[in-house]
């Protein structure tokens, strides 16, 4: 069985879940920084407080999903400009103490003004 989390209607300009639940995983989309000026909403100044700001948007839907942070197996950092890596790594490592997932890092594009996205695998 797959739970799917804040599924879409079938018309939507995002046609994805947010993330889903299935065999004791929790899977989610890539996430960014949520970014809407007209309410006061910014992504950062920084490369590091995006990533802050991205991994509290997967916190909050791990959380939605019955899971955490320090339960993800593996992550993907999708980053736009491979000269935000190090900035970018400096604050990712401070969301994990416990001990780093499992990571690979891509460059993408989308048609925002996002450097850094993030998608993961957790237990459920």
């Amino acid at each position: 069985m797959i739970d799917f989390i804040d599924q879409p209607d079938a018309d939507s300009g995002r046609p994805f879940s947010r993330a889903t639940r299935a065999g004791g995983l929790v899977f989610v989309s890539g996430h960014s920084a949520p970014h809407d000026p007209e309410r006061g909403i910014l992504r950062g100044a920084t490369p590091q407080e995006e990533v802050r700001q991205a991994l509290a948007v997967v916190s909050g839907i791990l959380a939605e999903a019955g899971s955490s942070l320090d339960r993800i197996v593996q992550v993907t950092m999708l980053i736009t400009d491979p000269a935000d890596y190090a900035a970018c790594n400096e604050e990712y490592v401070r969301h994990f103490p416990a001990g780093l997932p499992a990571r690979h890092t891509a460059r993408f594009g989308v048609p925002t003004e996002a450097r850094v996205a993030f998608s993961c695998i957790a237990l459920a």
